[in-house]
């Protein structure tokens, strides 16, 4: 059964359908590739093997009943940070080691009624706080191109799980970059929609006004796939959009639905009249050569895909880095107020009083940078401060907003590289945190003004390391701008190209 391992959704949904491959075959195939590989990656904080064979005799009883499913029998990795019950939600933290969600999250309840099997959590940096996956409480994450390497962060679990064939497609959350990163560095498309697009019922917050939950996958198709199925209100997230492709859709971009993602493959190549913006102030110096190289590459992709391609300069998009830094830490210091071991999570239980318990716990629990997120936000929100900082760095992302729209205005799609790096050694950053920080200056911009972003592979550098390609588009325009990259993939082969710990295994 090794063959399945590396799969896409079109392939296990052909071989299931086909009664070639029951799903609970599936499910037994990739855990026993997760047990015998993941030791070597710890891409997962929790195997979920006992709900997953539930979900697969269930769903080989509806595929039986005539059911017709579109993730059915497709193993999925959760980011440790969206609640499954049952199974404990860390978010890659001690302080939480010990919380079982009562109830789930609506992202992975979308996929699991969608088909989908659940696998296991991704190992994530503590609270979604790190670009490298070294900061989470339960053992670095490693690359699976090169283990001695970053996957990226924060969502480097579930990235990890698709690129080695843990699962075929992954769920992760992005607040800075922490999906577009990842699949940046492992080699594989994962997505960012617009803010408001998936519910974030059910997600550990880190920055309210800037997480977004969103899919990994080994190609975009397998992206499209799986983030039609989230898309939608939910009455239990107040900031998840109201009829998203209706009203709200003034500019008229295509309806990002089932039909648009399984229609998608057989989508004209052609780009003709399709505006290309590169990203001016993220072109320049600070690239590796390879990256530079490759990006020009993709710039004479799309030229011959029939696009106009033309640089374009936002203004304000150089100073993104300390407005989101201020504005996420002010947030997180807010939202993290919460566990202090009282309702939930670990508590000092020698504390002689709650002031101490609150202390300890705390001191115990979060890890180093979540500590120091915790810190430069209370600063930014203390007396004496918050206008000079919190007020000052929301004024600037409203007119980096702005600046973005301007751009729009003559651009239909803009492209940056999706790091200026490939995947660094691990340990080499952890000790520059301002350093680690400017692995996000293409991604940041981008949440701080709620657009969709895409990472999809465009070449390799150094070391044989993969090299992402950001594509970004005005809000809403998620559908189009999956139809843009699809076009970009299907006229290269980097995303056929899989890591050598899955090539090894698909031979096995």
């Amino acid at each position: 059964m090794s063959e399945l391992i590396g799969s896409t959704i079109s392939q296990i949904r052909s071989l299931i359908s086909g009664k070639q491959v029951s799903a609970k075959e599936v499910t037994k195939t990739y855990l026993e590739h997760v047990k015998r590989n993941d030791k070597e990656t710890n891409a997962l904080i929790c195997l979920t093997e006992e709900l997953a064979l539930q979900q697969a005799d269930t769903i080989d009883k509806k595929i039986a009943a005539g059911e017709d499913l579109p993730l059915a029998g497709v193993p999925v990795v959760v980011k440790d940070n969206m609640c499954v019950p049952g199974y404990p939600t860390t978010a890659g933290s001690k302080i939480l080691s010990n919380f079982i969600p009562p109830y789930q999250g609506t992202a992975p309840t979308k996929v699991f009624d969608s088909g989908a099997i659940c696998i296991g959590k991704g190992n994530q940096d503590e609270f979604a706080m790190g670009s490298s996956n070294e900061n989470s409480g339960f053992g670095v994450v490693r690359n699976p191109w090169n283990l001695k390497k970053v996957p990226g962060g924060s969502s480097g679990g579930p990235a990890v799980a698709v690129a080695a064939g843990f699962s075929v497609v992954g769920l992760g959350s992005d607040t800075g970059g922490s999906i577009r990163l990842p699949a940046s560095f492992c080699g594989i498309v994962g997505m960012k929609p617009t803010y408001g697009l998936v519910s974030r019922f059910g997600l550990v917050a880190y920055a309210s006004s800037l997480d977004q939950i969103g899919p990994f996958g080994l190609c975009v198709e397998d992206v499209a796939l799986t983030l039609s199925t989230l898309v939608g209100k939910d009455p239990r997230d107040s900031t998840s959009i109201e009829d998203p492709f209706g009203k709200f859709n003034t500019k008229n971009f295509p309806k990002l639905d089932l039909k648009f993602a399984q229609d998608l493959s057989k989508k004209e190549q052609s780009l003709k009249g399709i505006r290309i913006g590169v990203l001016k102030e993220l072109v320049g110096d600070g690239l590796e050569s390879e990256v530079k190289a490759a990006t020009e590459n993709s710039i004479k992709t799309f030229r011959d895909l029939g696009a106009t391609v033309e640089e374009v300069s936002v203004e304000l998009i150089d100073i993104a880095l300390p407005v989101y830094y201020i504005i996420a830490t002010a947030e997180a210091s807010a939202n993290l107020a919460r566990f202090d071991g009282v309702r939930y999570g670990v508590r000092d239980m020698d504390a002689k009083d709650i002031v101490s318990m609150f202390t300890a716990s705390r001191k115990a629990g979060f890890g180093d940078e979540v500590k120091r997120r915790i810190m430069l936000g209370t600063y930014a929100l203390s007396t004496g401060y918050y206008d000079a900082y919190y007020k000052k760095a929301q004024q600037v992302r409203r007119l980096l907003k702005e600046a973005f729209d301007r751009a729009f205005e003559k651009f239909d799609v803009l492209v940056s590289p999706t790091s200026p790096t490939v995947a660094f050694d691990l340990g080499e950053k952890t000790d520059d945190p301002l350093t680690m920080y400017l692995s996000d200056i293409a991604t940041i911009p981008v949440n701080l003004a709620g657009l969709p972003g895409i990472s999809v592979p465009c070449g390799y550098g150094r070391e044989g390391l993969p090299i992402g390609l950001q594509l970004v588009g005005q809000q809403l325009s998620d559908a189009h701008l999956l139809t843009v990259a699809h076009a970009f993939e299907k006229a290269n082969s980097f995303t056929s190209r899989r890591s050598p710990l899955l090539e090894t295994a698909c031979v096995r």
